[in-house]
């Protein structure tokens, strides 16, 4: 599928052409992206990477590759961007006169811990530079890479300024293979959790996306096994088709389950109000209707059974001990 703009120039590393995978090497001018949208918890984050190698077929995100003119489909998965000079840019954008410290998430839209990350190392470099300021973050993985910096975010957490949403999208492996090919098993996220919140790093789970006649029927099960493991607060975020994956998700669903396919878009549409998707405020992560207040009410009943509070309502980290870089002293927030 070609992408829907045109392109635009950038470094590739040409001594990794010839594997499936290209990495390109990408200097950005800017990093932290802003948003004023009501319905999530954040309004700043910041994505290391464009395009992700786990190759999750539902991601909201593969419509993005269009402004490079690449394609949504193979090109998202094996064109990565690597903004390596991310770490220099966050200081300097942390420096900035009237800059406000507020939590930033990493991974809002692809995965900060994808298979590249073992080398590159952005989203570690990102993590050191937001400690040494003592800056609030907020990670949304599903990789068991994560644990790695826990030598980071640990010394964060007991200072209230880190806390990781992993997503667990199905604990099925063989529904996990197709949906998402390249990512860690249901298993291992459960033990990213358990991980985590036994060395004291705060834990979320991230039930997404949740899918009607695909995954939906797993919704306890997950919140239970999730719970168990040592999470303490849970979203969910309902399936989302936004331009090009729309056409992209119902050739998988034709491929993989094709006596349901008509089932699914049909449940679908009824949660986005006859189309495939609507993108407004309040309803794009729940969708409305008789599906939404359904998978609503189911999950309000196991999160209270299992003792997890809504993610949107967690503990905010603080932001009042943000140090300014290069300036030395403790950034007074009432001047």
């Amino acid at each position: 599928m070609p992408g829907r703009y045109q392109a635009i120039t950038l470094v590739s590393e040409e001594s990794i052409a010839d594997v499936a995978t290209r990495y390109h090497a990408e200097q950005c001018k800017s990093l932290i992206t802003r948003n004023q949208s009501p319905d999530v918890p954040f309004d700043q984050s910041i994505n290391p990477y464009r395009g992700c190698e786990h190759g999750c077929i539902y991601c909201f995100a593969r419509p993005t590759h269009s402004y490079l003119d690449l394609s949504p489909g193979l090109d998202f998965e094996t064109q990565i961007f690597c903004k390596d000079n991310a770490a220099e840019v966050l200081r300097r954008e942390l420096s900035r006169p009237g800059y406000v410290p507020r939590t930033i998430v990493l991974g809002a839209a692809t995965d900060p811990y994808q298979p590249v990350e073992r080398e590159r190392q952005l989203t570690r470099q990102l993590l050191q530079v937001l400690s040494e300021h003592n800056h609030p973050v907020s990670i949304i993985s599903k990789s068991s890479l994560v644990t790695r910096d826990l030598d980071i975010l640990l010394p964060m957490a007991e200072r209230g300024l880190a806390s990781v949403a992993v997503s667990v999208t199905t604990l099925d492996n063989h529904l996990k293979t197709r949906l998402e090919p390249r990512a860690s098993s249901g298993a291992s996220r459960l033990q990213v959790i358990r991980d985590l919140s036994t060395a004291g790093v705060p834990v979320s789970l991230l039930f997404a996306p949740v899918i009607p006649f695909i995954n939906d029927h797993e919704l306890e099960a997950v919140v239970a096994a999730s719970a168990e493991s040592g999470a303490r607060h849970a979203g969910y975020v309902m399936l989302r088709l936004p331009h090009e994956l729309s056409s992209l998700w119902q050739e998988w669903l034709i491929q993989h389950y094709p006596q349901r396919a008509s089932r699914v878009m049909s449940a679908m549409r009824d949660l986005r109000g006859g189309a495939d998707y609507q993108s407004a405020f309040f309803e794009r992560q729940t969708g409305r209707g008789v599906w939404a207040a359904l998978v609503s009410k189911r999950f309000e009943l196991a999160c209270r059974r299992h003792g997890l509070s809504d993610a949107g309502e967690r503990v905010a980290l603080k932001a009042d001990m943000f140090r300014v870089p290069g300036a030395g002293i403790q950034r007074d927030l009432f001047s």
